[in-house]
């Protein structure tokens, strides 16, 4: 009787798993996001091209990072959110601004990197961010120590060109609200409510963040050891799964993002065969942002597809790499770091039964 339990039990797990992995969720509005973030990424993107400085390009896309919190918010709840993730967003280019000016950026990006994605992370618990967790600002953080050849110069400009697209970004977001008191119409309800404490799930909260330095610092290590290009990539899939409630949920994460990075890389491998011109790759970046967030809140795997060649256009935009070098660097750095990730998950999966 034991066997066929046990057979039983297998086979729904492994259905539970399909399920997870292929769940398509509700549209909820993911349009009116998807609108917002394309809108935010494609003007600062276009300001920077028409000024002839496209190598400004990645510090703009990550202050434009700010439109995509806040999604589900509204008026004040959306802007107070946008407002603390803009500003941790422009700090963490700052930061990394002034890592990439070291004669060695790599290991202090790796080491700093894990401890402001576990800092980050209190940060987002305490304003309650959506999306939550230490992602966008690490990805802001570790991208900006990666641009090669700057100097303390271009940490003022970095400052300024992020500010600039989070400032627009947070105008974007508040654009609704003036609409709804232009026409009149009411402020609908939010459920929302800011709280500073931690209380309640301190020790869950601070259990996460040590599995986010933990992933970020191994996957960073991991990536250098075998010669990769773009360590940051790693250090950034390496949080993904570490950042779900449980283990099962993770692992589903990661293997999404693997899957999903897998067919991205061809997608993006078709875009750049066309050799589009810098306005044609800031036309298909916009395009690839409507998509991601039309689709994250619906299958993250599928999101993934939209969101590589996304992530590969705009490096080749401010500083165009060897095609081949840059798909195979994506692939490889994804992988990694989501096992990474999955590997931290199951080290530390007992950690809440200890300490509960």
């Amino acid at each position: 009787m034991t066997g066929p339990r046990r057979a039983g039990g297998s086979d729904e797990a492994s259905a539970g798993w399909r399920e997870s992995l292929l769940a398509f969720g509700p549209h909820a509005g993911a349009h009116r996001v998807a609108i917002r973030a394309s809108v935010s990424t494609l003007v600062p993107l276009a300001a920077v091209l028409a000024i002839g400085r496209p190598d400004w390009a990645p510090w703009a896309a990550f202050g434009a990072f700010t439109a995509l919190y806040g999604r589900n918010r509204v008026h004040l709840s959306r802007l107070t959110m946008q407002l603390s993730a803009a500003a941790v967003l422009v700090t963490m280019v700052v930061l990394g601004s002034l890592v990439a000016t070291l004669p060695a950026p790599t290991w202090p990006m790796i080491v700093a990197g894990a401890v402001l994605a576990g800092l980050v992370s209190v940060v987002s618990d305490a304003e309650d961010w959506h999306p939550p967790g230490p992602l966008f600002a690490l990805f802001a953080f570790s991208g900006s120590a990666s641009l090669p050849e700057r100097t303390l110069e271009d940490v003022g400009v970095a400052a300024l060109v992020a500010a600039a697209s989070a400032a627009f970004s947070v105008l974007v977001g508040a654009a609704g609200t003036a609409l709804r008191r232009a026409r009149g119409l009411p402020a609908p309800r939010s459920a929302f409510a800011r709280s500073w404490t931690l209380r309640a799930g301190r020790r869950v909260r601070l259990r996460r963040v040590a599995r986010y330095a933990l992933g970020v610092l191994l996957a960073g290590a991991v990536a250098v050891l075998l010669g990769i290009g773009h360590p940051y990539w790693a250090m950034v899939s390496a949080l993904v799964p570490v950042s779900t409630a449980t283990f099962a949920a993770g692992a589903v994460r990661g293997v999404q993002r693997i899957l999903g990075t897998t067919i991205g890389v061809l997608v993006a491998a078709g875009a750049l065969a066309l050799q589009p011109s810098a306005l044609g790759v800031v036309a298909l970046i916009v395009a690839f942002t409507f998509g991601a967030e039309f689709l994250v809140g619906r299958n993250y795997g599928v999101a993934m597809v939209c969101i590589t060649p996304l992530a590969l256009l705009a490096v080749h935009l401010a500083s165009p790499t060897p095609v081949e070098v840059l798909l195979v660097d994506r692939l490889v750095e994804s992988i990694v770091g989501a096992l990474v990730g999955i590997a931290v998950g199951l080290a530390t999966r007992r950690w809440d039964a200890r300490l509960a």
